[in-house]
């Protein structure tokens, strides 16, 4: 897991209260939420707000970004 990866859980376990199922799931939600909020406020900071990107420079960069190896 990358330093941005545990910036982004560290973030979400401020939501937590407790470690009941229903805090467990707001967690989830947070976290997720964050990520996506994240890649895309990167990207757009990377490539502009460019519809016509490459999928492919859009895998790398999303690798890249959360350090994920295939």
């Amino acid at each position: 897991m990358n330093e941005q990866i545990k910036q982004l859980w560290e973030e979400a376990a401020k939501t937590t209260q407790s470690d009941s199922w229903e805090e467990q799931t707001k967690f989830m939600e947070r976290f997720a939420e964050l990520i996506v909020q994240d890649l895309i406020h990167s990207m757009i900071k990377r490539y502009g707000d460019d519809d016509e990107l490459p999928i492919q420079e859009i895998k790398l960069f999303v690798k890249e970004h959360f350090g994920v190896e295939e």
